[in-house]
Parts: structure tokens; sequence; C-alpha cells
């Protein structure tokens, strides 16, 4: 499943600080409807996630009734990437 949203991207100061963009909720149903078969426990779902010229793999967060996506720290930085700035996400999901 391959989706495509633009979103802003946030600062968790908890114990373990990281920077997230926000699934839109309309995305999230289709998300969860393909959780059942591809999530690895917890919540936690596989995928693959490009933002400008930058790609990886990570696991999307369960938030609130929706997903979050985590950036990493080089992404932001090679991107040019900081709070409070939109990006586009491409998720592959599975």
């Amino acid at each position: 499943m391959d989706i495509e949203f633009s979103g802003e991207v946030w600062h968790w100061r908890g114990p373990a600080p990281h920077h997230f963009v926000t699934v839109p909720a309309d995305d999230c149903t289709a998300i969860a409807d393909a959780a059942r078969m591809v999530s690895y426990g917890w919540g936690m779902i596989p995928a693959a996630v490009r933002i400008g010229g930058s790609s990886w793999s990570t696991s999307l967060f369960a938030k609130d009734g929706g997903y979050i996506v985590p950036l990493r720290a080089n992404v932001r930085r090679n991107e040019g990437i900081d709070v409070g700035d939109t990006v586009t996400v491409r998720l592959t999901i599975g």
C-alpha cells in the first residue's frame, strides 16, 4: 500500500525526544486495515518512507487513534527540515 500526504513536523520532548509527522485521519483507516496483516506487535507498522531525496525504513507509531511517522535526524539534516516545516511524505506500508 502506498500513501502520499503533507504534514507539519513536530517535536516530542519526552524522555527520548524525537521528531514526527502525523498521518492525516483520512489515511489512517487504510493503514489500520493493512496493520492487521503487517504489524509485528504493539501497534507498530513497518513502512518505507521517502521525503525529498531521502528514504529509509521505520515503523509507524500508533497515537491518539491515528499514526505518526518518526523522522530520522540525518534525514532532517540532509533535507533541511525543522520543526513547523510542512513536508510531503511518501509511505509504503508492509
